[in-house]
């Protein structure tokens, strides 16, 4: 790790920054991610000796009437997925995001946003319960799957053919996730783990101090918003206007060397965690039963990268831009869920309560050229921040019997999620390296805070949602062959968001204090001394509100029309209404305002023909939606600090509408045992395209645009064999194994439909002719997000009789587009590659008859690199290029 050591130098030795270091933060020790719950409880082998998995979704039942089968897969109307506690437990990830890659089709990108079949976030859904959940990240409208443990979720469905009771917004499929409910019998969980990995920990990294209370991913009120900027916020008047003497005592009540010292940690810690989990139950009278269930877990993990991060104006020349950056990451998560489960009868009802809390804590020291500034000199750049992600979500679920034909279900929730980014600080140094004699300090590092020779700037941004929902779904039976279902939806978003930028701005700044470290440069004596004031750069809507609100009916039948033949049909209305408004926080009469008003009737239909015992034909079609995210929206700049990219929004997005074809052939072998193949087709009408501008300084922005049209199209097979061991050999060591082996392959292809006179509206537009839309999308080009290949598979090796697994899992994803590139250039495309893990579960029986898992895993054994880039004529520009390292981690659950 000599990079970071030599970039730690140049900020703190070469730019003659002398002042005694601020003591740096002792964080306790980290965390990868909190053991998943250990040893199975008395449910959950029940359920894997049953063939029971709970699945909670709009309808309910998710069984076709006449079909007697304990696969669900199997059993359901449609194509469905589903990973049971037993199954996520097996692929012994942390969160339900990395036990999703694992199933057909599915990708999953940025570490929490699933993609199926190669569509992005926006063509997928994410229900919590049946009800929908918010996302904390300004980016996304979808909820990201890696901040949902996998100890609280009892199953997730995966559905990717639409049927009239999902939402509308159903491009790619539906995962349903179903929180855990009434524990057979009463348990105690106890887990803690820890991991480390190759390229962080005990190696050099970067942190800053920030607050006390940081390790518990909560700040103690050190990075609270200043009273002075809060009141000039609050006034409605323009930074613009403001005395001179007034900027700088809202400078002066910055938090300084807490917020913009970057010191170096010469051995980062290894990662930690913990975790608690427990549940009862009791009768209820003769034929009820009540259930508690509770979880709690904390994790503490540490990330360095040291990045690769280039631009280019014309990719066949080279890089114009070249930064190799070294960042530390400090992610704190807490989470807890508290669950009520009641059943009286066939009357069935769950209240669920979840917070979930994750907390980012970033520094990071770049040092690189751009041809579009300074030739040749040097620029040094920091960048500390600190992202707090927050879901509050509340929920009732109750599924009732109304006689022996009628059911009832209902579900009403609340969810609030939040995400806050104070003191995101940057700073810029410049070494010209000019001659001496032209340039006194040509061999030094500078900040002029002029933003020609060195910038400094800080942002808060804050973001604040609500989500509302209910729905309603009546059921009737009026034979074991037909069933009927009309339901009702309802769901109320409402979101706002703000962003000020501030950069520090001064005139004539004598060198000596140039060359000071960011704190002494931004003291308060420094301030004072030389007039050091702020220059606001939110734009003119730093603030906006936006709304979704939607309402939709549907109605549903299941029936078997003979023996081996039945069918799934339905309509849906959906009605929607969505608006983007800029707040005009500065009174000047103008409100810039977007509002899509659409209603759509949404069929779809399934065909299910039983050919023979076990073997299965089906074939799908429907039509749905998807609609622009609210940040996709509006024209206000957003940095993404996982690609180090500025996005900002376009106000003249369309929803984009979607056709589907599936056909899908089915052979259950055994029990547990299945081979599967299947062929699908979609046409997306106005696809949303992210595509990337750059500037003659190589600033690189990435917007969003509709594309014209494109067309998606593939086919996909998966198996799942269970081979005894038994029958191999005598020894006792065989008797009770097997070996387990799943697999799974989907090949896609996809392009855009561009034609002559085609046009589309960019963010930059004004006014005049429409743009052409070849000016920003390629006919035949791949819809962004794909890719062509996706291949899981698992081998393990387990024990029927007590718990003994050890799996080796491989994933394989070929490259994809991330954007379309600059200027009609080659795209930018990421490089998945393939992953290795290997994980291993073992029951151990501790003094005392107790209970206990130990489970062990390698994570990324191959060491495969994380590669986004540009390439031709034999150049490749890198956006991003780093290591990703080779992760160990050990855990331990305790049953009491």
């Amino acid at each position: 790790m000599s990079k970071p050591l030599s970039l730690a130098r140049l900020l703190l030795i070469s730019t003659a920054l002398s002042a005694p270091a601020a003591m740096a933060q002792t964080a306790t020790a980290p965390a990868d991610s909190a053991p998943t719950s250990g040893v199975p409880s008395a449910s959950e082998e029940a359920d894997a000796q049953s063939g029971n998995v709970d699945v909670s979704i709009p309808g309910s039942d998710i069984v076709v009437t006449g079909r007697r089968t304990s696969n669900v897969s199997q059993a359901a109307p449609q194509v469905v997925n589903v990973l049971s506690a037993a199954d996520i437990k097996r692929t012994g990830e942390g969160d339900i995001a990395g036990s999703l890659q694992r199933v057909t089709g599915l990708s999953v990108v940025s570490g929490g946003y699933v993609y199926v079949r190669g569509l992005g976030d926006r063509y997928s859904s994410a229900l919590l319960n049946g009800s929908p959940l918010p996302s904390p990240e300004p980016l996304k409208r979808v909820v990201p799957l890696d901040i949902f443990p996998t100890s609280v979720i009892a199953s997730t469905l995966v559905q990717k053919s639409y049927s009239a009771n999902f939402p509308g917004e159903f491009g790619g499929g539906v995962i349903n996730l179903t929180t855990k409910a009434i524990p057979v019998e009463s348990y105690l969980e106890i887990g803690l783990g820890s991991s480390a990995n190759t390229e962080t920990s005990g190696q050099l990294g970067y942190t800053h101090y920030g607050s006390k209370s940081d390790w518990t991913g909560f700040d103690d009120g050190t990075r609270d918003v200043p009273g002075l900027l809060a009141g000039a916020i609050g006034s409605g008047t323009p930074f613009s206007n403001m005395p001179r003497a007034d900027l700088r005592a809202i400078a002066m009540q910055f938090q300084n060397s807490n917020t913009s010292v970057v010191q170096r940690t010469n051995s980062l810690p290894f990662n930690f965690s913990a975790s608690l989990n427990g549940g009862t139950a009791f009768d209820v009278g003769s034929d009820g039963r009540f259930g508690v269930l509770a979880t709690a877990s904390y994790s503490n993990k540490w990330r360095t990268r040291e990045n690769l991060q280039q631009a280019s104006l014309d990719v066949a020349a080279g890089a114009g831009r070249n930064y190799n950056q070294v960042s530390t990451e400090n992610e704190v998560t807490v989470n807890g869920l508290l669950g009520f489960g009641l059943e009286l009868g066939d009357q069935k009802m769950r209240w669920t309560n979840l917070y979930i809390r994750d907390t980012l804590k970033r520094s990071a020291l770049a040092i690189g050229q751009n041809d579009g500034q300074i030739q040749g000199a040097d620029y040094l750049n920091q960048q500390t921040g600190w992202y707090e992600r927050q879901l509050i979500d509340t929920q009732f679920v109750g599924e009732f019997k109304l006689g022996e034909a009628m059911s009832l279900d209902v579900r009403g929730g609340y969810a609030n999620s939040q995400r806050e980014a104070p003191y995101e600080r940057e700073f810029e140094y410049v070494r010209t390296n000019r001659d001496l004699a032209t340039d006194p300090v040509g061999d030094r590092f500078v900040n002029a805070l002029n933003r020609q020779r060195g910038d400094a700037s800080v942002t808060f941004s804050d973001l604040n949602e609500d989500l509302w929902s209910a729905g309603v779904d009546l059921s009737y039976k009026f034979s074991p062959d037909l069933t009927a279902s009309v339901g009702y939806a309802f769901s109320d978003t409402k979101r706002t968001s703000s962003r000020y930028e501030f950069h520090f701005d001064a005139t004539n700044l004598p060198v000596p204090v140039q060359q000071l470290r960011p704190d002494y440069l931004l003291s308060d004596a420094s301030i004072q001394l030389f007039d050091i004031s702020l220059l606001e750069f939110s734009g003119n809507y730093p603030v906006y509100d936006a709304a979704l609100r939607t309402h939709a009916g549907y109605a549903q039948v299941k029936a078997s029309v003979m023996p081996g033949l039945s069918f799934d049909a339905g309509v849906r209305y959906e009605k929607g209404r969505q608006s983007v408004t800029g707040v005009d926080v500065y009174n000047t009469g103008v409100t810039p305002f977007n509002q899509i008003r659409k209603d759509y009737w949404l069929p779809a239909l399934t065909v299910t023909v039983e050919a023979a015992k076990g073997l299965q034909f089906r074939l799908s079609g429907s039509k749905t939606i998807a609609r622009p995210q609210f940040r996709e929206l509006i024209a206000q700049p957003y940095l993404d600090t996982e690609s180090n990219r500025f996005y900002r929004g376009n106000p003249y997005l369309r929803d984009s509408e979607l056709w589907n074809a599936d056909l899908r052939a089915e052979w259950y072998m055994g029990r547990e045992e299945r081979l599967t193949a299947a062929a699908f087709y979609k046409k997306i009408k106005n696809p949303i395209e992210t595509f990337t501008t750059i500037t003659d300084t190589y600033a690189v922005t990435t917007s969003f645009a509709n594309a014209p049209e494109a067309q998606l199209y593939g086919v996909e097979f998966e198996a799942q064999k269970y081979l005894p061991l038994d029958r191999w050999s005598d020894s006792p060591f065989f008797q009770s194994r097997r070996i387990v082996l799943i697999g799974n392959y989907t090949y896609t292809q996809s392009e855009l439909k561009v034609s002559d006179g085609d046009t589309t509206i960019p963010y930059s537009y004004t006014t005049g002719p429409l743009p052409a839309a070849s000016d920003y999308f390629v006919d035949g080009a791949p819809l962004t997000g794909q890719s062509d290949h996706l291949v899981n598979f698992q081998i393990g090796l387990e024990d029927m009789d007590k718990l003994s697994q050890q799996t080796l899992l491989l994933t394989y994803a070929s490259p994809r587009v991330t954007s379309r590139g600059p200027n009609l250039q080659p795209d930018i495309k990421e490089k998945p590659g393939l992953t290795l893990d290997f994980v291993a579960r073992q029951a151990v029986l501790l003094p005392g008859g107790i209970n206990s898992e130990f489970k062990f895993e390698a994570r990324n054994i191959t060491g495969r690199k994380y590669q986004e880039f540009q390439e031709a004529g034999g150049n490749k520009v890198f956006y991003n290029r780093y290591k990703i390292g080779t992760t160990i981690a050990a855990s331990m659950t305790v049953a009491f």
